[in-house]
This record gives C-alpha cells, structure tokens and sequence, in this order.
C-alpha cells in the first residue's frame, strides 16, 4: 500500500515537469502515465464528405475510385434521411467514413398543436398531396371560429363546422385516421405513406388549433430505410455484384 501511495506521489509530483520522461506507473492494478502521448504510426484518416441526396453519394462512389482505399466498402443506411460510406476494418478495427448522406428535408411538427395558417402551410408544403391530404385541407382552411367545441369528442371523431359559402355553413365529421405522404426520406425514393390521427382544438383565444399524430408507432422508418436500400442497390448493381459494395440497412 506504501508503494502504491509513492507511486501516486510520484505521477503526480512529475505532471508539472515537462521535461521529465513519460513514466507509467500501476496504482491499485491499473495503469497511468505522467504524459499525454500520441502515436505516430497511426493511419491517418480523411474527413467525411458531406451531401444532401443519394445521387451526390452514388456520383462520388462511380467517379472517385482511386479514393476508395479498398474493395470491400460498406453503404449504411443508418437512418430515413441518412446514408453513411464506410471502408471496411483496417489493422486498428476501425473504419474510415468517406461520404455522410443526410437528405435535406421540410420539417413538419407532428404531435404539436399548430395555427390554422401555420398548419395549412405545412400540409402544402411537406406532404405529397393525396385525397386525405385535401380533405384535411379543406377542413381546416375552412372551420369556423368557436365551433369545434360545440360537438362530443369520443377520442376517435370529431365534428367541426365549416364554411361553405359566404353564408352557408355545414358540419363535418373530422376524418381519422387519415392515410398521408410526409417528405421524410430523400427525395429520389418514393415517400413512404401511413397513418395519422388527425385533431382539432382551441387555443386560449377560442381559435382554431390542428396537429396531427403519427399512429403506425414508428413502422415508416423501417420501410423508409428498406426502401432507400434498395434504391442504391438497383442503382450500383455492378460494384455490389463484384463484391466491392454492400448495401445494409
């Protein structure tokens, strides 16, 4: 126990002495040293590119082969709206990331109360319109003012009224759930579309409030990534088939 206390005095007494050689010292069965080291042989490692869709990723890996630092190269789909390129194992166990993919996306905040502006303007622009999307976009341009609360909520539908004239109103049965396309993978591969439920509120000020709900708990993802996958192996056919690339998700 003595020499181990002298041992700690020691590294420690040696830590404001720059000049003094790097010691390795046991304490309590594990080892220190007094020096900050760094090793020189090393295999240095380049920085990732960056892109915003897979047709930059695909463009690099056909153009660029002499940058490939071997033949066994790993396409990871890591994410809906990510892609990342690695080398395989060097004689470290590790691997050099050559190119991060990350799709750039409009981001539409689901499960998060919203204007009527701000959520109209969403559902236009960060989803591929379908028949559900333009009905939700008919209710909610149109529902009036201290309406929504006048009608049972049963936690599955609900009634709203909306305008359908300049004078004219009618009430409505709330559609859920909805079947909509958000943008959430990169835009060379088809969108995936699933389930939402779809309600309206009242904000403090008795206006109208919307969000929507994901209600497939999570499965998109899953089919997202599957179908960016098979996007790049159609598109790399040759370099899979000669074992250069594998394709994972």
């Amino acid at each position: 126990m003595e020499s181990n206390l002298r041992d700690a005095i020691d590294y420690l007494v040696n830590l404001g002495d720059e000049n003094a050689e790097p010691k390795v010292v046991e304490i309590d069965g594990k080892l220190y040293c007094n020096k900050s080291l760094k090793r020189y042989d090393e295999t240095p490692k380049a920085s990732p590119i960056s892109g915003a869709s897979l047709t930059a990723l695909m463009d690099y890996i056909i153009n660029n082969p002499a940058e490939l630092p071997d033949r066994k190269m790993i396409l990871h789909v890591t994410a809906p709206d990510e892609v990342r390129f690695y080398s395989s194992l060097d004689k470290e166990r590790e691997r050099e990331t050559l190119f991060v993919a990350k799709a750039k996306l409009p981001r539409f905040e689901f499960d998060h109360y919203m204007s009527q502006e701000e959520f109209i303007i969403g559902m236009q622009s960060c989803f591929v319109q379908n028949q559900d999307s333009e009905l939700i976009l008919k209710v909610s341009g149109n529902v009036e003012n201290k309406s929504v609360a006048h009608y049972g909520d049963d936690g599955v539908s609900q009634k709203a009224t909306i305008k359908q004239g300049i004078a004219s109103r009618a009430d409505v049965i709330v559609p859920n759930p909805v079947t909509l396309i958000p943008f959430r993978t990169f835009l060379e591969v088809k969108q995936i579309e699933s389930k939402f439920v779809f309600r309206i509120g009242e904000d403090r000020n008795e206006q109208p409030i919307f969000k929507l709900v994901e209600a497939d708990g999570g499965a998109w993802k899953y089919a997202a990534m599957r179908r960016v996958a098979d996007y790049l192996a159609d598109n790399l056919q040759d370099l899979i088939k000669s074992g250069m690339i594998t394709v994972i998700a």
